[in-house]
C-alpha cells in the first residue's frame, strides 16, 4: 500500500516562498500520478498542480499558475511543490495524491487518486 507524508509547510507573510516535500514509499515511482491538494477551512479540497508518471506532463491550477512549480524525483520517490509570492489566500493544509491509473482528463479530479498523505499546514499572513 503506497504511503504517502508530506513535509515543509509552514506560517510565511505574503510574498514569501515555501518549499513542499512529499515521499512516497513505493518504487517504481516514475508510474505514479502525482499531485498537490488543498483545502482551506470551509472549503472543498482544490486541485492545486499535479505531475503526471511516464510521460511528465505538469498542470496547475490558474490560481497558482507562474507561482508554484511542481517537480519530481522517481529515483527518490519523491514530488515537491515550489511556491512563490504566497499570498493569504493560498492558506491552506497542503495534500499529496498518487495513483498509477489516472486517465489524463482526470488528472486535476481528486476522486481519481488512489493514495493520500495527511496533509501539511501553509499559513500566510498579510
Amino acid at each position: 500500500q503506497m504511503q504517502l507524508q508530506e513535509s515543509g509547510g509552514g506560517l510565511v507573510q505574503a510574498g514569501a516562498s515555501l518549499t513542499l516535500s512529499c515521499a512516497a514509499s513505493e518504487r517504481p515511482f516514475s508510474a505514479y500520478t502525482v499531485a498537490w491538494f488543498r483545502q482551506a477551512p470551509g472549503k472543498e479540497r482544490e486541485f492545486v498542480a499535479a505531475f503526471r508518471g511516464r510521460g511528465g506532463t505538469t498542470y496547475y491550477a490558474d490560481s497558482v499558475k507562474g507561482r508554484f512549480t511542481i517537480s519530481r524525483d522517481n529515483a527518490k520517490s519523491t514530488v515537491t511543490l515550489q511556491m512563490n509570492s504566497l499570498q493569504p489566500e493560498d492558506t491552506a493544509v497542503y495534500i499529496c495524491a498518487a495513483s498509477r491509473t489516472i486517465i489524463r482528463s482526470q488528472t486535476t479530479n481528486a476522486d481519481a487518486y488512489a493514495h493520500w498523505g495527511q496533509g501539511t499546514q501553509v499559513t500566510v499572513s498579510s
